[in-house]
This record gives C-alpha cells, structure tokens and sequence, in this order.
C-alpha cells in the first residue's frame, strides 16, 4: 500500500505538472503519457510476462544459420542450425530470427524450424535467405533476463538498404535508408533494431539514419558482415508509435467533442 500510495502522489503531481503548461497541449498529452508509462512500467512488465506476450532485448545471442527454406502458399518454413537458443527451448516458444518473432514447431539438439507466414514475408528479409546464410537468433526474454538492450516485439516494420558503410577510426558506421514513413519513429541516441540487434542512433536524414559498430559487435552480429546494398530488417521504437497513436485519438476525440454539445466538461459539471 505503501508503494501505491507513493505511486498515486507522484502521479498526482505529475498530472498536476502537466495540465499547468496550457501553451503546448501535445506536449501535455506526451508529459502525462510518459509519466504513466514510468510510474506504470515494472505493473506493465509483469502483466506481458503473464500473459506471455513475447518480447526481446535486441541482444543478439549467437549467429545461426539457414539449413534449408521451402516455399508453401503464401509461406515459408525455415530450418534453422543453432545452439544456445535451443537450451531448454519448448514447442510453441519463440525466437527471434533476424528480428522476427517465430513459434518454434519442431526443434532438435541442434536445430528448430518455424513457420512464415505472409505478413511476414511481405515486410521482412526471411523471404530473401538462402541455405547457409548466417541470421541473429535470440530467444523471448523472461523476468530473470537482464535488460540490456531496450524492449523488442520482433514484429518488423520494415526492410532498409545499407547505403554506405565507412571506417571510422576502430568503428563502422552503417547508413541505412528506409520508407520515410518509419523514419518518424527514428531519433538521434535512441534506438533501432537491425535484424534483431538494439543498436544506438547515431545521426539521420529524412531518409536514413547511421549506426556504429565496434569490432566486437561487428563480429557478434550479421550486421558487420553486411555489404553496401544489402537488405536488413527493421523494427523501430515502439514507444514513439504508441505517443503518436495517443495524441492523434486525443485529437480526434477532441475535434468530437467540438461538434457535440455535450462534451466531457458538461457531463462532468452534471454529475455524470
């Protein structure tokens, strides 16, 4: 009770805070947004561990490969060699591959295969693998899984082409070019996932954003492996599109608000 009690004044204060700044009411939205998503974030871990709702780092654990792809309709089924990710692994469990989410339908010592379905493929570059193709493979987190990344779906947005890769003292910079529709998601020092590994934001355009990679990430991850013109996929941060999605209902219930007579302000004043 404690804690709630601390809890409830801490948001007491930060809603306070918040409808004080009447200049900018996006920003008020985003404010109490965020404060809600703070304050609310270890009740929030809990509930998706729960009710097992897959997530990920972007810590990539070990490089797999592809033992074999077969085209089905509208699908795809991947046979993948891997080792760590397999530890205690049960069907129906999931594993990121090149930043996807699969469900693991069959597994032995040394592999597990998973199914592609459509969606997938359109967004993804799974459909562009070849037998012997290295892929990132990490498996979903759980409550004992240290957080070092940032939270990861494995639901990708979309691919991106490597644009230019320069050497940059012991570092690689990778630029990569994506639909500008996403790049509204991408932020200088946050974080983008590239075939399933969390990596920092260095700088962007309108069109792409840049990465650095240090020798040892270069050979942890695909990505350091990757050649001008090649394809990646891309998750962005889930937070910017869950603000985006709240300021725009926001908005809209505002806008009808503005066309009823009744509004919230009314039905409050009346009791209801």
């Amino acid at each position: 009770m404690e804690i709630l009690d601390k809890k409830s004044n801490r948001m007491s204060r930060a809603n306070a805070g918040v409808f004080e700044c009447n200049e900018f009411p996006d920003l008020q939205r985003i404010l109490d947004f965020l404060s809600l998503r703070n304050l609310l974030s270890n009740e929030l871990f809990l509930i998706i561990s729960k009710v097992r709702w897959y997530m990920f780092t972007g810590l990539v654990e070990e490089k797999g490969s592809v033992i074999s792809l077969n085209n089905g309709d509208k699908s795809i089924k991947l046979k993948i060699k891997a080792n760590k990710v397999l530890e205690n692994v049960k069907l129906g469990d999931s594993i990121a591959t090149n930043g996807v989410c699969l469900t693991v339908t069959e597994f032995s010592k040394d592999y597990f295969v998973a199914d592609c379905m459509f969606e997938t493929i359109s967004r993804s570059n799974l459909k562009r693998l070849k037998a012997g193709d290295e892929v990132n493979l990490e498996k979903s987190i759980t409550l004992a899984t240290p957080l070092g990344g940032h939270l990861v779906t494995g639901d990708v947005d979309c691919e991106g082409e490597i644009v230019s890769i320069t050497q940059e003292g012991i570092a690689k910079i990778y630029e990569i070019k994506i639909s500008r529709k996403y790049m509204r998601y991408i932020v200088e020092k946050g974080r983008a996932t590239i075939d399933g590994a969390s990596l920092t934001v260095i700088s962007l355009t309108d069109d792409t954003f840049s990465v650095s990679l240090i020798p040892h990430t270069q050979e942890k991850i695909i990505l350091g492996s990757k050649k001008v013109g090649d394809i990646v996929n891309i998750e962005t941060d889930l937070v910017g599109k869950y603000i985006e999605r709240f300021v725009y209902f926001d908005k809209l219930e505002e806008k009808e608000n503005k066309k009823s007579k009744i509004t919230r302000e009314f039905l409050l004043e009346n009791g209801f």
